[in-house]
């Protein structure tokens, strides 16, 4: 049966590369890589795990991880390679701009500059999981869709959302197991990434509560990557509810059901409070005073259950969350502790592959590892991580004014995504290493790209109504 699903995953891998490359190289839409990413991504471990368990081969594995580089890559080159007066190109650059920037070229000092205590293939494998999200952001800044070409990437997010909530579906009700326990996902962390299954389910403590529960993670890589995505499932499913006509509004509101049961399915608090963070967001941005309200009663509401009325393994798994008493918060703890010690100790950072839970960052070296902005303050010091704040702050605000004051329909629901996932993240970022969740990461990066560009338009378009009115 492994065998089929890989031969599947691995026709379909293929020819969606290949038919993404031609568009690129042969007709100039290289904006198209993002297609690629955003319907491979999700499958990404599933689809290493397989290659492996069919194929005992690293080989195998390599050609499927270099894919999603390559792709992007080949974006690139194809966007340099179509551009008549490349010299000539108007750069508007903006503050999200700046912010990634300087951002990405701290990252080159400390690359190149003898500093920590990681080889340079390490500090090189890390810069390129900064590279890259980068390049797909820049991408994205310079890419002008039709409105049927972003409903169509919308399309694809709405189908990974609604799939992902079908495969929790078979785990909980006829495997009774997680997937990952068929795909050959122990014995590809055991023998490509050098770690070994933990749990009671043979896989990693990630799939499972502090009490033993099951946490389903569908057909990503673990359960902490599929909570975070499908907050960009369920944002799109939302904006595309409020949007469109009474008639269809059926199937945006299936998309946001479907976001919601996986979240449940996958049991992360800090996806839970990001949620409610995000929905809170949301009713600023629209100014829906009253959802705040019936927010805050909601919470009252839940408050009063765990107290009066839940059984006593919820009523002390709330309690054991909020007072940090539980193994898994307690570890966060421990390991903010250790990387704001090692960034008072050495504000200008200790050097890249030196924090977080990337593969090239070796354990003997690593300090800290459990909240995005905290790794990248490690690393790059208080600046670093101070530019990274900045960029993505900038990116949440720019986007909620283009999708205010666009006259583009799709392209203000893009921006809306863009903002309100990269707000509802904040909160895992502070409990987790987001930027490795490929999937959310690089295609929300890529909605702020895009948002940005509409930006750049309307400011020069605001400037120039100006001039002509004085």
């Amino acid at each position: 049966m492994a065998i089929i699903f890989f031969l599947l995953i691995a026709a379909a891998v293929g020819a969606g590369f290949l038919w993404v490359v031609q568009k690129m190289v042969f007709q100039g839409k290289w904006s198209y890589f993002i297609y690629f990413l955003a319907a491979f991504l999700p499958f990404y471990i599933t689809s290493l795990s397989l290659a492996y368990l069919t194929t005992r081969s690293t080989v195998v594995v390599s050609l499927f991880q270099v894919s999603k580089e390559f792709i992007v890559l080949i974006a690139g080159l194809s966007f340099l390679a179509y551009q008549k007066r490349l010299f000539n190109y108007p750069f508007r650059l903006q503050s999200t701009d700046w912010f990634m920037f300087s951002f990405l070229g701290l990252a080159v000092l400390f690359l190149f500059l003898p500093i920590g205590q990681a080889s340079f293939v390490n500090k090189a494998l890390y810069f390129k999981s900064m590279l890259i999200p980068s390049l797909v952001y820049f991408l994205g800044r310079n890419t002008n869709f039709s409105g049927f070409e972003l409903r169509k990437l919308f399309q694809l997010i709405f189908v990974v959302a609604i799939a992902a909530f079908l495969v929790n579906l078979v785990e909980r009700f006829l495997l009774g197991a997680h997937l990952q326990q068929f795909t050959g996902y122990a014995l590809f962390n055991q023998v490509v990434n050098n770690i070994e299954p933990e749990g009671n389910y043979g896989l990693t403590w990630t799939f499972e509560t502090t009490n033993a529960m099951k946490r389903l993670g569908s057909f990503f890589s673990d359960p902490l990557e599929l909570a975070s995505s499908v907050l960009m499932g369920f944002s799109a499913g939302l904006i595309w509810f409020l949007t469109t006509e009474r008639e269809q509004q059926w199937k945006y509101l299936l998309v946001m059901l479907c976001s919601t049961g996986s979240l449940v399915f996958a049991s992360s608090r800090a996806s839970f409070a990001a949620f409610f963070l995000m929905i809170f967001f949301i009713a600023l941005v629209f100014r829906l005073y009253k959802l705040i309200g019936i927010g805050l009663l909601s919470l009252v509401a839940f408050a009063g259950f765990i107290l009066f009325f839940a059984s006593d393994d919820l009523y002390f798994y709330v309690i054991d969350t909020l007072t940090l008493a539980d193994t898994s918060s307690v570890g966060h703890v421990v390991e903010w502790a250790l990387a704001l010690e090692s960034m008072l100790s050495n504000p200008m950072g200790i050097g890249l592959a030196m924090s977080g839970n990337f593969g090239s960052v070796s354990d003997e070296l690593r300090v800290g590892g459990e909240n995005q902005f905290l790794i990248y303050g490690v690393q790059l010091g208080w600046v670093g991580m101070l530019l990274y704040i900045g960029t993505l702050f900038s990116g949440i605000r720019n986007a909620i004014f283009v999708f205010k004051n666009s006259e583009n329909l799709n392209i203000a629901r893009m921006a809306f995504v863009a903002g309100t996932v990269k707000a509802g993240l904040l909160l895992p970022l502070f409990t987790a290493n987001v930027e490795i969740y490929t999937y959310v990461s690089w295609v929300s990066w890529w909605m702020v790209g895009i948002s940005i560009n509409e930006y750049s338009r309307l400011r020069l378009h605001s400037h120039q109504t100006e001039l002509q009115n004085k």
